[in-house]
């Protein structure tokens, strides 16, 4: 766990900055969503648009570009009989692993607590 007390103006400084810049690249509810459907098998738009509930064509399309501009997925276009585009998780994805663990951990840990607040 990151200490947050007892440190410097400019430690703080940094620490907010490098998570700025991580937010930056996941912000949002589906980029994490789209990155662990992707890990999951679905390589095409649409098995990814109907592996995740609720998101539209529109939004979909600009996550996967925001994705692969920050070099975490790779579009491949196969020219073959059929116009075919695949998206493909790159390795540097397997860098954001042990954030979506500890996310869905949280994530878990914090519905069961609300939950459990609501039927006291």
């Amino acid at each position: 766990m990151v200490d947050l007390e007892n440190k410097t103006k400019d430690d703080c400084l940094s620490l907010m900055l490098s998570v700025r810049d991580a937010l930056d690249v996941v912000n949002g509810k589906w980029k994490l969503l789209i990155i662990i459907s992707l890990s999951n098998g679905n390589k095409r738009f649409r098995e990814i648009e109907r592996s995740i509930p609720k998101i539209s064509s529109k939004v979909l399309a600009k996550e996967l570009k925001d994705l692969e501009e920050h070099q975490l997925i790779k579009r491949t276009v196969y020219d073959d009989s059929a116009f075919l585009v695949e998206y493909t998780p790159t390795e540097y994805v397997q860098s954001l692993e042990g954030v979506i663990l500890e996310l869905y951990k949280w994530g878990k840990n914090h519905r069961a607590k609300i939950i459990d607040s609501y039927s006291k």
